[in-house]
């Protein structure tokens, strides 16, 4: 899953790929975001030094100006794979963020006054890559956790209120990478809640607490047309929920899981690998938007115009190896459209668009190559989103304007 060969195309190739066709937009030239890294990257871990202990201060990092990076979790030389921020702890107000690392260990970070501090469960030996949360068990007040990975072992997460968690395993699939995982009442077929399981080589499973004894029920549901390697549960769709997924075959599809099966719809395809998309964040009654990104460095974005109608564009023309995507509120006027990428480069990007121009800036560079991105709304002294990023690098940043940004004449210290 981590060493993937990319594969190089000509970008001047772009009209080559399959229908629909990503329809170029105004893009500035990929020389012209040329800004100066900023970090050592490509540093090789054993020059790797702690640049403090966040669980007893914030530790600051360098960044662009009008940006604050602070350190989450130094995971020392252990790479740390997909992020997602959660509401844990119900005693907590903030979101908890959820890291998986590569010796099959949940990191849980818990911030308190810009420190942070990791409750870590599970001890799964290879690395875990999907992740979800949701009220999947009866059993269990509130929502829990699902993880699982490079064994095919799928694991439950539970918190308790004391600020405890532990874990236990409740399917395994021998011979499979768990890399995807969907969790909630996603499945039409299935009476109540359940976890979608997306594996490599590519299948499809269907994991619901039905077992005897308080345990859970596996039932394959078949196979999957390639290696999904994100997914995203669409909004505003009555019945079966609609679940977009990307491959590394290439595609953007649209799957709803039905009595007679899983009904697949194509949104996009191209003879290259595509790793990770995200929901755009939208006024309500816009239409619903994505964007992903191709392991060629482009990002696209994907409009619905009806149901089975999609427009893409080409937004930016990026270094090679995008593996984080998220849209959010990144810039003090809130109407504005912003992106965030994170990838082999090793830079933390915003892509913005103006008047019809995107164009990108360097905020951070971390010090090796960048896997997955998140949001997490975890200070209230701006009007943005806060982003969170991890990989190769081994830790955890957490990326914030600054106190008073987008709030128009509130005093803010250091101002």
């Amino acid at each position: 899953m981590r060493n993937q060969a990319l594969t190089t195309i000509a970008l001047l190739a772009l009209g080559a790929c399959a229908t629909p066709p990503a329809t170029p937009r105004a893009v500035a030239p990929a020389d012209d975001f040329g800004s100066t890294p900023v970090g050592d990257v490509w540093a090789e871990p054993a020059t790797w030094s702690a640049a403090g202990d966040p669980t007893q201060f914030e530790i600051p990092l360098e960044a662009a100006d009008g940006w604050h990076a602070a350190l989450v979790l130094d995971n020392g030389t252990t790479g740390i794979w997909t992020l997602r921020a959660m509401p844990v702890f119900d005693a907590y107000a903030t979101p908890e963020i959820v890291g998986l690392d590569d010796l099959g260990r949940c990191h849980v970070m818990v911030s308190y006054s810009g420190k942070w501090t990791p409750v870590t469960t599970i001890a799964d030996k290879k690395w875990l890559g999907g992740l979800d949360q949701a009220d999947v068990d009866p059993r269990i007040p509130g929502m829990e956790i699902y993880t699982g990975g490079a064994r095919g072992n799928l694991y439950q997460v539970r918190a308790y209120r004391d600020g405890l968690l532990d874990n236990r395993l409740i399917a395994q699939l021998p011979g499979k990478e768990i890399h995807t995982i969907v969790a909630g009442e996603v499945d039409g077929s299935s009476h109540g809640p359940e976890v979608l399981v997306l594996t490599r080589p590519g299948e499809l499973y269907r994991v619901t607490p039905t077992g005897p004894d308080g345990t859970f029920e596996t039932t394959h549901v078949g196979p999957l047309p390639g290696r999904v390697r994100d997914a995203v549960v669409l909004p505003g769709h009555s019945g079966a929920p609609e679940i977009a997924c990307v491959s590394r075959a290439g595609w953007l599809r649209i799957v709803r899981m039905l009595p007679g099966g899983p009904e697949w719809t194509s949104v996009y395809e191209a003879p290259m690998g595509k790793g990770r998309l995200a929901l755009r964040r939208g006024a309500p009654g816009d239409p619903v938007g994505l964007y992903t990104t191709h392991d060629d460095g482009r990002i696209l974005r994907h409009t619905r115009i009806a149901r089975d109608r999609w427009e893409t564009e080409t937004i930016y023309l990026g270094p090679q190896g995008p593996r984080g995507i998220v849209s959010g509120v990144f810039d003090d006027d809130p109407a504005t459209e912003t992106v965030a990428i994170f990838g082999y480069s090793g830079r933390v990007e915003i892509l913005t668009e103006r008047d019809g121009i995107w164009s990108a800036e360097t905020i951070f560079t971390d010090r090796h190559k960048g896997h997955w991105l998140t949001i997490a709304e975890v200070d209230g002294r701006n009007a943005t989103d806060e982003l969170v990023a991890s990989g190769y690098g081994a830790r955890i940043v957490l990326f914030s304007r600054p106190p008073g940004y987008g709030l128009g004449g509130v005093p803010a210290a250091g101002r």
